[in-house]
């Protein structure tokens, strides 16, 4: 099976599509996909859904690798409310 894994930053991102073997889950994936990640990786996603590791994987189905986020989503609220 083929499965796609794609990392993104601000203003671009990696993708890179591996074949498996039926069965493989989302860390082998990752693995194949060989991405310079590292411990940059906060989570993951199956087409925006997020998942664990363990994950089972389909043939076609996109693995997304989650960053952790820059900014708490309640502050970023805050600050651009006092802007205005």
């Amino acid at each position: 099976m083929k499965v796609e894994v794609i990392q993104a930053w601000p203003g671009r991102f990696e993708a890179r599509t591996v074949e498996l073997p039926e069965g493989a889950r989302i860390a082998d994936a990752v693995a194949a996909a060989r991405l310079a990640a590292g411990e940059a990786i906060a989570g993951y996603a199956v087409f925006g859904v997020s998942a664990e590791a363990a994950t089972p994987l389909r043939d076609g189905d996109r693995v997304e690798l989650l960053r952790a986020l820059q900014v708490d989503p309640k502050e970023a609220r805050r600050r651009r409310a006092g802007k205005n």
